[in-house]
């Protein structure tokens, strides 16, 4: 039997094997779709105001209309409308061919990857707020009206998750302080840069984010009480097998400022000299040698030195892939509709800048 679709590279349509036999999966959930029967029920009712002498009965068209229109306000208001992308992937396609036409941008991946979801996976949280990062330094303006809406949306939930959970704080003002400097540049340029939406709701969007790092400033983190074994028990063997795990120098001092012991083991030469190695080159460092007071080259300064000239290499639990046989941007548990005869080997890790790359035309 021919395949007919809209695309014949396309997977066709989802099916699950039911009692009854195979059964189409539908687009939207049961909610939504009892929704649109309510809402359709509208368009065949006769709506009657006004006291009984003067009666104004509707046309059917208007109440066709009144009824998109609700339909429409529904969508955009219930929360059960994320539903509307079924898959966690995109095709990314920069061209025009004879089966697709027009081009994949920023903002519809960004929808369409459900990155709402992603940041409770403490896997793919730093993942994503280093994403949401670089698009607030560059491609701020290149996102439609609805991804800017979804990108502000995905930070007010990042921001009341580390203010819940205390995780990784630091992080997320490092994100809002790059996001409100590039916006007090766009705003200040009105008319010179290209800002989608209205400038007051712009200036309302900064204030929000003021008061945001207002509140990771005075965030307070909670002591927890714990009469079991804690981190000060562990022999200094471990702890030091735990400092040498860590790849960013500043979770390696806030953790040396914790105890004592710690700050000591924290401090070794050897220690900084191996995440230096880790992160740059030979040649790299070799030209920002820095002596201490004794005479030794002093690893730590030397780190953020290197730091501040040349970019560190990036550790993520969990990242987007990209399948090269098939041209399609997913997360990996999540899967895609791979034809590849062996998918393995076609996949790629994608960090956050390839992921901006992918977008520039």
């Amino acid at each position: 039997m021919p395949f007919l679709g809209q695309d014949w590279r396309s997977p066709g349509w989802r099916w699950v094997k039911t009692e009854d036999g195979w059964k189409r999966c539908e687009a939207f959930s049961p909610a939504l779709e009892d929704g649109n029967n309510q809402l359709n029920d509208i368009s065949h009712t006769v709506i009657i105001t006004g006291d009984d002498e003067n009666e104004e009965v509707y046309s059917t068209e208007d109440c066709e209309f009144a009824a998109k229109k609700r339909k429409k306000d529904h969508f955009r208001n219930n929360t059960d409308s994320q539903c509307f992308y079924r898959e966690k992937w995109i095709y990314v396609h920069k061209e025009s061919t004879r089966e697709r036409h027009g081009y994949c941008t920023l903002g519809e991946a960004f929808n369409r990857l459900d990155f709402s979801s992603a940041i409770q996976d403490i896997r793919r949280f730093n993942y994503v707020v280093k994403l949401l990062q670089l698009i607030a330094k560059s491609q701020l303006t290149s996102l439609s009206g609805a991804a800017q809406k979804n990108y502000f949306n995905i930070l007010d939930k990042i921001v009341q998750k580390v203010m819940e959970d205390q995780y990784n704080p630091r992080l997320i003002k490092d994100l809002l302080q790059d996001l409100s400097s590039t916006l007090c540049i766009l705003i200040r340029g009105v008319g010179k840069s290209v800002l989608v939406g209205n400038i007051n709701i712009w200036i309302c969007r900064l204030e929000t984010i003021l008061l945001w790092q207002q509140q990771l400033k005075n965030l307070q983190m909670n002591k927890q009480v714990n009469n079991g074994l804690t981190l000060s028990d562990l022999p200094l063997h471990m702890l030091n097998n735990i400092l040498y795990r860590f790849s960013d120098g500043w979770d390696i001092i806030t953790l040396g400022q914790v105890t004592p012991t710690l700050y000591m083991l924290s401090e070794d030469r050897q220690l900084w000299k191996k995440l230096c190695q880790y992160h740059f080159a030979e040649k790299q460092f070799c030209r920002h040698l820095i002596p201490s007071e004794k005479g030794h080259i002093d690893w730590k300064l030397m780190y953020f030195a290197l730091q501040k000239c040349y970019p560190i290499k990036e550790q993520y639990g969990d990242t987007l892939h990209f399948c090269r046989h098939c041209s399609i941007l997913f997360w990996k548990d999540t899967g895609h509709p791979c034809t590849a005869s062996d998918p393995n080997t076609c996949l790629m890790p994608v960090s956050p800048q390839h992921f901006i790359d992918l977008f520039k035309f």
